[in-house]
């Protein structure tokens, strides 16, 4: 049975005068545009205004590992600072009302502070961030968004400090700053910008800090962007240049709805504590998933190994265990998981797995081979609805993107 989220008459705004709309006359770098596949999100029946609040979903505890707990975070939002409409101050407790555990404020910060973060409201959203912070129960994480026009837009946690387009100017550049920062790193919404990240150009010093690739982004699955112009899938063309990034799922808010749409991007992380110090942990590790419903619990291992993790196989049948559920309202609900490998434009699907969501866990043995590439991820769809960005003809994930479990890494 396909389950929507209730409309609860639930409404959660705040007023403010949009900086964009003050400045907008002015120019600069910024790139405002949503970008190609936006238009689609309306007609997934999952996504929705701000009328449909989260659900509450699945219990936190996984049922094939143990020692974390399950906490859903957003991890990019704006606001008034960069190119957003609400106020900063009303941020971090809007996403804590509607039921996330971690959130970050990241606006962006663009050349001479166009459109972008001033060194007073980086300090400012580190105290608003320090705040909210509320160790054991909610985590505030204070971040920014390197934005560039052409090379596309990253986000950066866990900084004392920030970059700009006048002291990173280049990819290389800022992979050297946030090398040096002690923070981590992502790459949003990826192949919106035309220069896809210098084309996804490898460097190797920035593999570990480089710890996320957005694959949901407000409501758009970013498989397949780009696709229709000729385009290698972004998730392809990463991870075959030797990046090793998790997979993520945010809402890049820039209204004042933070956390409460339904529908949008989020990002599951298992955690050992719900502190800033063990959620750095789980990113840098890489434990954590991509979805765009809320309450989705995911946890996945690939012969004992966590998703995210470094398989220690050359050529072997891989056991896969899934857990996923979503609380009662999906108990039995037709799912699929497809397993994708490296492909030259677009994954391959080497097997496709039918599950019903809440029904305990889920096995299944896939023969892995290194000689056909070096990563595998899967990915859960509802095939009842369409993907609205799909790719090649009859591709097995051209039905609707619910989740990503972050890759594991073939290495023998």
């Amino acid at each position: 049975m396909t389950s929507t989220p209730a409309d609860t008459g639930h409404t959660h705004t705040h007023s403010g005068t949009s900086r964009r709309t003050l400045i907008a006359a002015a120019g600069g770098l910024l790139t405002l545009a949503a970008g190609p596949g936006t238009a689609h999100a309306a007609a997934t029946g999952l996504a929705a205004g701000p009328n449909q609040t989260p659900g509450t979903g699945a219990s936190r505890a996984s049922l094939i590992t143990q020692g974390t707990t399950l906490v859903h975070a957003d991890l990019h939002n704006h606001t008034l600072m960069s190119d957003g409409d609400g106020d900063p101050a009303l941020a971090f407790a809007s996403m804590r009302d509607a039921g996330l555990d971690v959130a970050a404020l990241t606006d962006h910060t663009t050349l001479f502070s166009i459109e972008g973060l001033s060194r007073s409201e980086w300090d400012r959203t580190g105290q608003l961030a320090d705040a909210a912070d509320d160790p054991g129960r909610y985590t505030a994480i204070r971040g920014f968004e390197w934005s560039h026009p052409l090379l596309g837009h990253v986000n950066v946690w866990f900084t004392g400090n920030y970059t700009d387009l006048l002291q990173s100017s280049s990819m290389s550049r800022l992979y050297s700053w946030i090398g040096s920062s002690g923070g981590v790193a992502g790459f949003n919404h990826p192949g919106r910008e035309i220069g896809r990240f210098d084309n996804f150009r490898y460097v190797a010093g920035a593999r570990e800090p480089m710890i996320g690739l957005e694959m949901f982004n407000r409501g758009d699955d970013y498989l397949f962007d780009g696709w229709g112009s000729g385009q290698t899938s972004p998730l392809v063309a990463c991870l075959n240049a030797g990046w090793r990034p998790g997979l993520t799922g945010v809402s890049d808010e820039h209204g004042t709805n933070w956390g409460f749409p339904e529908g949008k991007g989020r990002t599951g992380l298992w955690v050992t504590q719900n502190t800033r110090q063990e959620v750095l942990a789980a990113m840098r590790a890489r434990r954590f998933f991509a979805t765009r419903v809320s309450g989705l619990r995911l946890d996945a291992t690939a012969n004992g190994v966590r998703m995210g993790g470094v398989l220690p196989v050359g050529r072997a049948d891989v056991t896969f265990s899934v857990d996923l559920d979503r609380g009662p309202d999906w108990v039995g609900k037709p799912l699929r998981v497809q397993v994708l490998r490296p492909g030259t434009s677009a994954p391959v699907v080497p097997q496709v797995v039918d599950i019903e969501a809440g029904r305990g866990v889920v096995q299944f043995t896939v023969p892995l081979d290194i000689a056909d590439g070096h990563w595998v991820v899967l990915r859960v769809s509802d095939p009842s609805q369409p993907n609205g960005s799909p790719g090649p003809a009859n591709h097995p994930c051209n039905d609707w993107g619910v989740a990503y479990t972050s890759p594991w890494f073939l290495q023998p």
